[in-house]
């Protein structure tokens, strides 16, 4: 046998010889070929029985079947989760109306976030209404909607004769109306665009607040802007469900006491069309936090009272002398927050905020000015408090620097470089890990697609949701697809992204999975979990988790987990009980790798076939 020896040798013992290694590169050899072996059958072992009956997948992607080496585990943790009562159907547990009535009135702080404490929070499914329907496919949802899916006359009773919506027959329709636009959205954005640039991309994001059903963000899309639509949940009861039940992008919210869920400098345009928010009251502290999460050079429109009052006072049914004063108060909130009113044409009034903080910090007057914060994060938003001060921009170099940095127009905007990154205001986020992260991502959902047909069919879904959206990765590979995605960065994130997200044209919320979000049941037709199971371990019960994915995720909607295969497992032997099929598959990068994905269909059910 061939002996191995070293050409030099210790000085403790010059004799001394290696000992033979063939033996044991031949045991790791062998234990290498075992494992590879072991998992290529494992691979192999296809579980049929996990596979939804309606929904089929890629014979390139293989369903695993982990029964055999976690099944003990599984089995123990399975459990059925009973069908919540009827009076649940829409039930939003942090904005629930028998809750607020706790709290106080003033400024609306009781229609403001208040969830349910961990023993009072409902385990059980809630059900959809009786007659539900699998919702319009995108774009006929634009103008209809299933009456059943919704089954609430209060809003068209108040306001169909604005043109906001009607019902005929088994539908709801759309008209494109609201109360200051009469005459149908789509004229009221074209005077609009006559005043400011809506048409050459520099507008991309934009916020309606008080947003009704959301037509102002419907008509918007054909110019490519992307609105981020929001209302308390209020008596007209279903204006931001039936705007979701469109296929457009709304949540509740209110101004109130806390800041709004966004980043600071999150949005080009801001809107608001009689929404009556009382911008002339507390020192302007509504106009501040407008100013805080509008981008520098951004846009805000006020329609309606009290804007050209002289001319439409006689039908605003509004003293001369209180409209007037109404006036005045929201400019000089106006000017002491810097902004440049640009135009004033019928009832529709625009300002400009600017583009960076040098002139008016030279300019500053403590008895014009609320000064500017020096304590507040200028990203901090969840349940954080307004504050009575102007977020100050970050600085620049001269007059003519855009505060934050200049953005790309859209389209190029998505896959630029973000300002927050290119300056190194994002720790540990680099240029090249965002090129890299875009064209992670972009690989990722070619594999999801094949992995699950329905998410390759165009028009199969519309409302998307990522609830840990990262750089915003996964919504950006889905932009050519006729959806819009919900990007969510979790409040417990290493890393606050939200800002990154929002300069790449993108929208979104904070969140934290803890608690339930700011939505309806039924609002999406797809949710995205990437790592939430790892991130949120030990934080709150996997369970309560699952329940609220399951009230806001639509009948025949999809999920799909990317986790460790382990907490894959843990998830599929719940959401078993929730009446949702699923199959584990491989990591698009192979077997050997821990993570892997779980994508599962929530089933169709209704109360009169179920047994709770």
């Amino acid at each position: 046998m061939l002996k191995v020896t070293t050409t030099t040798t210790p000085l403790s013992n010059p004799e001394k010889k290696i000992p033979n290694l063939f033996p044991l590169l031949l045991l790791a050899l062998l234990c290498s070929a075992s494992y590879l072996l072991a998992a290529l059958w494992r691979t192999s072992n296809l579980s049929s029985s996990s596979v939804s009956s309606n929904t089929t997948i890629s014979s390139s992607v293989i369903t695993l079947d982990f029964n055999t080496y976690h099944g003990a585990s599984a089995a123990a943790g399975r459990c059925h989760f009973p069908v919540c009562d009827a009076m649940y159907t829409d039930y939003t547990p942090c904005h629930d109306h028998s809750r607020s009535l706790k709290f106080p009135r003033e400024r609306h702080a009781n229609m403001e976030r208040h969830c349910p404490a961990k023993n009072e929070i409902l385990r059980c499914l809630v059900q959809p209404p009786a007659g539900y329907r699998r919702s319009l496919p995108w774009p006929e949802s634009r103008d209809a909607a299933w009456f059943a899916n919704v089954p609430y006359k209060k809003l068209v009773a108040e306001k169909g004769n604005q043109n906001w919506v009607r019902v005929e027959g088994d539908r709801f329709r759309f008209p494109g109306g609201g109360t200051t636009f009469p005459r149908g959205a789509d004229a009221y954005i074209k005077e609009i665009g006559r005043l400011i640039p809506l048409h050459d991309g520099s507008i991309r994001t934009a916020l309606d607040a008080g947003c009704g059903v959301a037509s102002w963000g419907a008509y918007l899309l054909s110019q490519n802007i992307l609105t981020m639509s929001f209302a308390p949940r209020d008596s007209h009861k279903a204006q931001v469900q039936l705007a979701l039940e469109r296929g457009l992008p709304a949540m509740l919210g209110i101004f109130a006491t806390d800041r709004l869920p966004y980043p600071s400098r999150a949005f080009d345009m801001a809107h608001c069309s009689r929404c009556l928010i009382p911008w002339h009251l507390y020192d302007g502290l509504y106009l501040i936090e407008i100013d805080r999460i509008l981008r520098p050079g951004g846009y805000w429109i006020l329609s309606g009272p009290p804007i050209n009052w002289k001319q439409h006072w006689k039908g605003w049914r509004g003293k001369q002398k209180d409209l007037s004063a109404l006036q005045s108060t929201i400019e000089a909130i106006a000017r002491s927050l810097c902004w440049k009113k640009l135009k004033e044409k019928e009832d529709i009034a625009i300002w400009q905020k600017p583009a960076n903080h040098i002139e008016c910090s030279a300019s500053q007057n403590a008895s014009l000015m609320p000064g500017f914060c020096s304590a507040q994060e200028p990203d901090a938003a969840w349940y954080t408090k307004m504050g009575a001060c102007i977020t100050p921009l970050p600085k620049v170099a001269g007059m003519q620097g855009k505060a934050g940095g200049e953005l790309e127009k859209w389209p190029k905007r998505l896959v630029a470089v973000p300002p927050r990154i290119s300056s190194g205001s994002i720790n540990g986020v680099t240029p090249k890990m965002f090129l890299e992260d875009t064209e992670l991502w972009k690989r990722r959902v070619r594999y999801c697609k094949a992995a699950s047909t329905e998410l390759a069919q165009k028009g199969r879904y519309r409302n998307l949701l990522d609830m840990n959206s990262g750089l915003g990765g996964f919504a950006a590979a889905m932009i050519d697809d006729p959806v819009w995605v919900m990007n969510v960065v979790p409040t417990v994130a290493k890393v606050d992204t939200l800002g990154v997200i929002y300069e790449r044209g993108l929208i979104g919320t904070y969140q934290d999975w803890c608690e339930a979000i700011s939505t309806y049941p039924r609002t999406y037709d797809l949710l995205h979990a990437d790592s939430v199971f790892t991130l949120y371990k030990d934080r709150c019960e996997m369970e309560d988790i699952l329940l609220e994915m399951d009230r806001i995720l639509r009948p025949e909607g999809t999920v799909i987990f990317r986790d460790d295969v382990d907490i894959l497992v843990r998830i599929k032997s719940i959401a078993d009980g929730m009446r949702w099929n699923g199959r584990i598959v491989d990591h698009e990068d192979g077997p050997l790798q821990r993570e892997k994905l779980l994508i599962a269909v929530k089933a169709t059910w209704s109360i009169s076939n179920q047994t709770q």
